[in-house]
C-alpha cells in the first residue's frame, strides 16, 4: 500500500514508519491518522519484528491539526478523539517493540504518539510536550493516563496543567527519553537499537511485551498473576530451548 502522508520501509525485520508533512511540521489531521493506522497494521501482518517511528525534515510530529479542530463541536471531537486513541492504541499493542525516534517538535498528539512507543530516542534538537491546556483543552489521546505513568505523577501535572515543552535532556531527566543523542546520529541509533530488538526472540518479545502492558489495566495483583502465566507459557517454546541452551553451551542464539 501507498499513502500520500506517511511511508513505510522495511530493513530487513525492521519496519519504519515516517509522517511525511513536512511543510506542516507532520501535524495530524484525518488523513494522515487513517494511514499511520494502515501502515501499522500493515507492519504488524507483515511480521516486523520492530517498528521505528519517526517524522520528514524537522520535526517528529508537532502535534495534532488545530486548524482542523477549532470548529469541531464535541460530537465531532468525539470522533476526532476516538482515531486518535485507534493509533496510538495500535502502537501500544504492536506486536513487536515500538521506537519513537523524536527528531524535532513533539507537541500535543505528537507527544502522545510517542507516549504509546515502546520505547523513545531523541535528537538534542528535540522538544516535547503537552501543550493542550494552552489551547482551552486537555490532552486526547491517552497523555493523561500514560504520562504518569512513565515520568510520575508530579512531572506529568506540571507538564500538562503548564503546558511546559521539554528540551530533550530535561524530558531524558524525568525519563520521557531513554537517549538523547546528537541530531546526525538519532537515524543510525534507532536503527541499531530496532535491529538489536528484532533480533530477540520475537514470541518471548511479544509476551513480554503484553505482560507489561497488562500491568497497567488492573491491579498489581492481576498483573502479576498475568506476568507468572505468560512467563510459564514460554516454556517448551522452540525461542525459550534455544535460548537456554545457547547458554548452557556458552554460544550465540540461532533462534527462528
Amino acid at each position: 500500500m501507498s499513502w500520500d502522508t506517511v511511508s513505510l520501509e522495511y530493513d530487513d525485520d525492521v519496519a519504519t514508519l515516517t509522517v511525511d508533512r513536512p511543510d506542516a511540521l507532520n501535524a495530524l489531521n484525518v488523513e494522515t491518522l487513517e494511514a499511520m493506522g494502515e501502515a501499522i497494521e500493515t507492519a504488524a501482518d507483515e511480521g516486523a519484528r520492530a517498528l521505528v517511528l519517526t517524522g520528514a525534515g524537522d520535526a517528529f510530529i508537532a502535534g495534532a491539526d488545530i486548524k482542523y479542530m477549532q470548529d469541531l463541536g464535541p460530537e465531532a471531537a468525539q470522533k476526532w478523539g476516538e482515531l486518535g486513541h485507534d493509533v496510538a492504541d495500535a502502537l501500544e499493542a504492536f506486536p513487536a517493540p515500538t521506537i519513537a525516534a523524536v527528531n524535532g517538535y513533539a507537541f500535543g498528539g505528537g507527544c502522545e504518539m510517542a507516549l504509546a512507543c515502546d520505547l523513545r530516542v531523541a535528537s538534542e534538537s528535540a522538544l516535547i510536550g503537552n501543550t493542550e491546556i494552552d489551547l482551552g483543552i486537555i490532552p486526547g489521546w491517552g497523555a493523561t493516563q500514560r504520562l504518569p505513568r512513565l515520568v510520575g505523577d508530579e512531572t506529568a501535572r506540571r507538564m500538562i496543567f503548564l503546558g511546559e515543552r521539554l528540551d530533550a535532556a530535561s524530558a531524558a531527566e524525568v525519563g520521557l527519553f531513554g537517549e538523547v543523542v546528537a541530531d546526525d546520529e538519532l537515524e543510525g541509533v534507532a536503527a541499531e537499537l530496532a535491529d538489536r530488538l528484532a533480533a530477540k526472540p520475537a514470541f518471548a518479545m511479544r509476551t513480554a511485551k503484553a505482560a507489561i502492558n497488562q500491568g497497567y489495566e488492573g491491579s498489581q495483583e492481576s498483573g502479576l498473576a498475568y506476568e507468572q502465566r505468560a512467563f510459564a507459557s514460554l516454556f517448551g517454546t522452540p525461542d525459550q530451548r534455544e535460548g537456554m541452551a545457547a547458554f548452557v553451551e556458552d554460544r550465540e542464539p540461532d533462534f527462528e
